[in-house]
């Protein structure tokens, strides 16, 4: 009995003093909050004009095409390079879509530069080296991080593994095996099976863009066209290599140099994506994925523009204003906020670089308020069409908003407070 006495009192001992380190650090909190009110209305503020010269990285282009940006930075001993290169899953066979991104893959798990895939890994490991080689949709992407005593070494492994990669016949059959597995479970994700359809709808199921590989063309898939593929796209004079770190620049050139300089010039493929016929007028589509789940998933959009665009940054604001700053914004204060229609909404605007990007607006709503969700997407786009944008009510100049964070914080502290002199209360 004495001894359960004693654990009582050490734990109340314990929760008054948690309760005095939360009321040190809560009341110049509450103390700053109270102020709030006297603030300045923010944007009235004047603020000194922010400087910032970003550092100039050092130019160099090699013999055989192959461009070098080098800045050094000797505050820790690490180096970090990224090679991108000009390729991507745009160069798919129609009847092999997934080779490129397989591609990727197996150059960095299948060996190379006459090292095992295990020897490569052991490597690594051994100076803890990260290295990775992907191909995405429009380009190739690799890096190296290691520590700057390991750069010669770990240059090495990376430069054979872009260079003349093994593409091991055992790891090219698991890739093939593991692409089929992620293509099977495709289906167990509402959110993503519509986000495939509905671009599949924008574009076209013809269109890169909206290209899907499925377990018909990763079965066709064999090692030689992954070598083949490699040999046509991957050449110098496609690689943009970026290097920063703790180096010397004449050393790291001289390193590179002696890597890459003897790889010979090649017909590196020029990117370029057909843009998709439209009809005129446009015809609307409703498209319905049965799936026997609980909520609804909507996706509304369009295609739209490119980045190029002279209209850019005034869709990017108006996008912003409407769904694209989530808590802010008036799909989340309309849909969410004021009528409880759904968790997840927003919009989102995709600029494209070389295909037309997307503008869309997403919602997951339960199945009984799907249509009232569209009929506010519909009424909110048509406030955007008709009526002017006012700071005052949208907040552009962020001065309301930034005041309602401040008092958000406060509250919190607030009931952080309550909730813990309650705790506290309840141990004895």
């Amino acid at each position: 009995m004495r001894d359960v006495k004693r654990e009582m009192r050490n734990v109340k001992r314990g929760s008054f003093a948690l309760l005095s380190l939360i009321m040190a650090v809560a009341i110049p909190l509450l103390a700053a909050c109270a102020g709030i009110s006297t603030l300045n209305d923010p944007r009235h503020m004047t603020f000194k004009p922010v400087e910032f010269t970003p550092p100039e990285p050092d130019r160099v282009v090699f013999e055989n095409g192959m461009v070098v940006y080098l800045l050094e930075d000797h505050e820790l001993p690490l180096v970090s390079m990224t090679a991108t290169m000009r390729t991507g899953s745009w160069l798919d066979p129609a009847d092999k879509i997934g080779l490129a991104s397989m591609t990727g893959s197996v150059m960095r798990t299948g060996g190379g530069g006459g090292l095992s895939a295990e020897k490569v890994d052991e490597e690594l490991e051994q100076f803890a080296g990260d290295l990775s080689v992907s191909i995405g949709r429009q380009s190739g992407s690799a890096s190296l991080d290691v520590l700057s005593k390991d750069l010669k070494r770990g240059l090495q492994i990376f430069v054979g593994l872009i260079r003349t990669p093994a593409f091991e016949p055992a790891r090219v059959e698991l890739a093939k095996l593991q692409a089929i597995e992620g293509i099977r479970r495709r289906h167990d994700n509402p959110g993503a099976i519509v986000g495939r359809e509905f671009v599949k709808l924008l574009y076209g199921e013809d269109h890169p863009s909206a290209w899907e590989s499925s377990i018909k063309s990763i079965t066709r898939i064999t090692r030689d066209d992954l070598v083949a593929f490699h040999r046509k796209t991957i050449h110098p004079n496609g690689i943009i290599l970026g290097v920063i770190g703790d180096f010397d620049k004449s050393e790291m050139l001289a390193l590179l140099r002696d890597v890459f300089g003897d790889w010979k010039k090649g017909e590196v493929p020029v990117l370029k994506i057909a843009d998709v016929p439209q009809s005129q007028p446009p015809k609307p589509i409703v498209r319905f994925v049965n799936k026997e789940t609980s909520q609804t998933h909507l996706r509304l959009g369009h295609l739209s523009i490119k980045q190029h665009d002279p209209d850019y940054v005034s869709l990017a604001i108006a996008n912003d204003i409407l769904g694209g700053s989530s808590f802010r914004s008036r799909l989340f204060n309309d849909v969410r906020t004021k009528r409880g229609l759904a968790y997840s909404v927003g919009s989102r605007l995709n600029t494209g670089v070389h295909d037309q990007g997307v503008w869309l607006m997403r919602a997951e709503t339960k199945l009984p308020s799907t249509q009232e969700v569209i009929a506010r997407f519909v009424a909110n786009m048509e406030q955007m069409r008709t009526e002017l944008v006012t700071d005052d009510a949208d907040g552009v100049g962020d001065g309301q908003r930034a005041g309602r964070s401040k008092r958000g914080v406060c509250e919190l502290v607030r009931v952080l407070l309550w909730q813990s002199i309650r705790n506290c209360g309840a141990v004895g």
